[in-house]
């Protein structure tokens, strides 16, 4: 069969294309920014990528079109699509008919951490002999790929709240019928589609209603408004992580690299890993408690996290030049941010730490998550925040008020030029985005070597 994605480029569309490909289809794709590290890996694939939506693209006609949900009447090749009508379906519905059926699915859901804690719960699973199916949305290190069939009934997925195309507004998570569920997180965001947060946990309950009576739901005992979710109906068995939950870390080191892990008051392992911060410790109890629903025991979870490495554009050491550390990372909302540079911060201690912002995802565009800017950048030493002429708000008044000295620009050579002046020996700069930030890192290493 013959599956065109119109789309193909973005995370869960490219790793859609992947497994449609390993089914045996012939998959080729178009998107309108074809950029790292999906594109790259669609390449190696060989799957065939147009860029732009042209028409012609679609002739001759393919048995399939999948349609990502970045896609919009009035785009020419949507329009083609119903005008011929060529046979199209989304594609969280394509994943649910063709690959999810009868298996055994876990999904990771929440605001942050899907990406990390998807790769680690595939890579556990994996460590433990289970070989697991997965789609995620990046590229988990420890596989080289987003996405794959697998050989056992085991199935992980990213499980993302954001809509499933044009022709369907429910959740993508709604199609994927889990049988074990790890809700991470809950806060407002995605604010082209939904008006509040209580939009949001209603979706997040429809994914609820899904979940069968002999299947686990996970969830931090902290999120009110997971608790808000469940309170709204639960069906399922919980198992609670953090504070006073039945998972619980204790803190071998300050900066989240080692802990110890207790569940009901016992200790069952010790992780000793790469990744820094509270928010992969909490990531890690889900992620264990996931994996011993479907019988890895967690002396066999922590030793596997031990070896984890996380998914690219994780908080990526990407280049280290004349002493200089550059980092990328996908951090897309305010408490993602504070997050991620609070680990780095604990690990480095007092060395300079630079942070370079671009926001660029739709809540961030929409300045929805504005007034958090300010303070989710305290840990850093300086920062420099993209400010593109299209923002449609005013970015430097609204980090005008930060504690920490700030420099809004309006070009990447201006980022450059400020950075370069500033950096010395042992200094580390992460850059912060979700798109590829018209190859900001590797200009910068550039500019740091002359």
């Amino acid at each position: 069969m013959h599956i065109h994605i119109l789309g193909i480029c973005g995370t869960f569309m490219g790793s859609l294309a992947v497994l449609a490909k390993e089914l045996g289809h012939r998959v080729t794709g178009s998107d309108a920014n074809v950029y790292p590290p999906m594109s790259t890996q669609l390449e190696a694939q060989g799957i065939q990528l147009t860029q732009g939506y042209a028409p012609a693209q679609l002739e001759p006609a393919p048995d399939l079109v999948v349609i990502g949900n970045a896609m919009s009447r009035g785009n020419p090749a949507v329009e083609y699509v119903l005008n011929r009508g060529l046979p199209y379906v989304s594609g969280p519905q394509w994943l649910a008919d063709h690959v999810l059926q009868g298996r055994w699915v876990l999904v990771v859901a929440g605001t942050h951490g899907k990406t990390s804690s998807s790769s680690m719960l595939a890579w556990v699973l994996e460590h433990a002999g289970m070989s697991p199916g997965f789609l995620i949305g990046g590229v988990p290190q420890n596989f080289g790929i987003s996405a794959r069939l697998g050989d056992t009934p085991f199935f992980v997925v990213e499980a993302d709240e954001y809509d499933s195309a044009f022709f369907d507004k429910r959740s993508k998570f709604v199609h994927y019928r889990p049988r074990t569920a790890i809700l991470n997180n809950l806060e407002y965001d995605h604010a082209d589609i939904f008006p509040d947060l209580a939009a949001i946990e209603r979706q997040f309950h429809h994914l609820v209603r899904t979940i069968p009576s002999e299947g686990l739901v996970i969830h931090p005992t902290t999120e009110l408004a997971l608790k808000r979710v469940l309170e709204m109906g639960c069906w399922t068995p919980v198992h609670t992580t953090g504070v006073g939950g039945q998972w619980q870390a204790r803190l071998l080191s300050e900066d989240g690299s080692r802990f110890s892990v207790l569940f009901e008051g016992q200790e069952v392992g010790v992780v000793d890993w790469q990744l820094t911060g509270q928010h992969n410790v909490a990531n890690a109890l889900a992620v264990l408690a996931a994996a011993r629903h479907v019988g890895v025991l967690p002396q066999l979870g922590t030793a596997a996290l031990s070896l984890f490495i996380n998914a690219k554009r994780r908080m990526e050491k990407v280049a280290e030049v004349n002493g200089v550390t550059i980092y990328d990372d996908f951090a897309h909302h305010p408490t993602a941010i504070a997050t991620t540079l609070d680990g780095l911060r604990k690990r480095i201690g007092a060395s300079k730490l630079i942070a370079i912002v671009e926001p660029r995802s739709n809540s961030m565009k929409l300045g929805a998550h504005r007034d958090g800017l300010p303070e989710s950048v305290k840990q850093a030493d300086s920062v420099y925040w993209y400010a593109p002429p299209n923002l449609g708000w005013d970015l430097a008044a609204s980090v005008a008020a930060s504690s920490v000295p700030t420099q809004v620009c309006d070009s990447l050579e201006a980022i450059i030029a400020g950075v370069k002046a500033e950096v010395e020996p042992g200094t580390q700069v992460v850059v912060m985005s979700n798109g590829g930030f018209g190859g900001l890192h590797g200009k910068l290493a550039q500019a740091l070597e002359q």
